[in-house]
This record gives structure tokens, sequence and C-alpha cells, in this order.
């Protein structure tokens, strides 16, 4: 795993606008983007607020608004999230065959990534100071729901 505090590309900037929107909509502020060939082909926020959801975490959101793809797009693809992936949303990194994944960061939540690495993902985190003071300023603001969304 590498990590790099360089400027915010456009993709992980557009995972922290999800996540943004996720909060301005009452909800938990993560986000993510599945990138093709330099293209966002599906990006997303966590809803489970919005939707009465048991499962639209930011990547679940992204990959649904992906649609169905081939195997091989999924190869060929980038998952950015604003946050480290839960098991949830590790599993469907694997099982959709997501080679790459761009983490915002990974400070509030160590999700599963020795699971990922394990099973041959490259993961880039990027300590990104914008998804920790957001991440850490909802858990402090809203901790039941912050609670629920990791299964506490």
């Amino acid at each position: 795993m590498s990590s790099a505090t360089v400027a915010t590309d456009e993709f992980m900037q557009a995972a922290i606008d999800e996540a943004r929107k996720g909060l301005e909509e009452g909800g938990i502020p993560i986000g993510s983007v599945l990138v093709h060939q330099g293209n966002i082909i599906g990006r997303g926020h966590n809803r489970r607020v919005q939707s009465g959801s048991a499962i639209l975490h930011g990547e679940m959101d992204a990959l649904e608004n992906a649609g169905r793809q081939p195997a091989s797009v999924y190869a060929d693809s980038t998952l950015y999230t604003t946050l480290s992936p839960c098991a949830m949303c590790s599993g469907a990194i694997l099982l959709y065959g997501i080679k790459r994944v761009i983490v915002g960061e990974n400070q509030t939540f160590l999700g599963e990534e020795a699971l990922l690495q394990s099973r041959g993902v490259t993961l880039q985190v990027l300590h990104n100071a914008d998804c920790i003071s957001m991440m850490q300023a909802f858990i402090q603001a809203r901790p039941e729901l912050w609670n629920e969304d990791i299964g506490v």
C-alpha cells in the first residue's frame, strides 16, 4: 500500500463531492466513483439514511449507478472512495474483480484493506485532509448514525 500527499485529482474530488452531497441530504458523508478508461461510469454516496437502505454505502451506490458491466470493464476500472472500504464493499470489489482502489483516508475507519491486498487488489491511500476532517466532524456530530453504518 502506498500513500501520497499530492493534490487531489479530479476523480477523488468527484468522490469528495459525492460525500458532501450525502452530508447535505442528511446522510453519512462517504462518496465513491468508478472510473473506466479515464471516464466516470458510476458515482454514488452513502444513502442508507436517505433511502432507508441496509446496503447503500458509497461504493455500493456507485456500482449500482454504473449499471451492469461486463467483467472486463470491472477488471479495467479503478474505484475511488473517500473512506476505507468496509467488509460489504470490499466483498463487492472482490466479486466484480476491481483491481485498483484509491482511498481518500483510513484514519477514521480502517476497512478490509488487508483482505483486498491479499486478493491482489492494488490500494493507494491518499490521507486526504478533506476526507479526514469531513468524517471526523460527522462522527463527532452524529455518533449514533456512524455506529449504525458500521454495524456497532
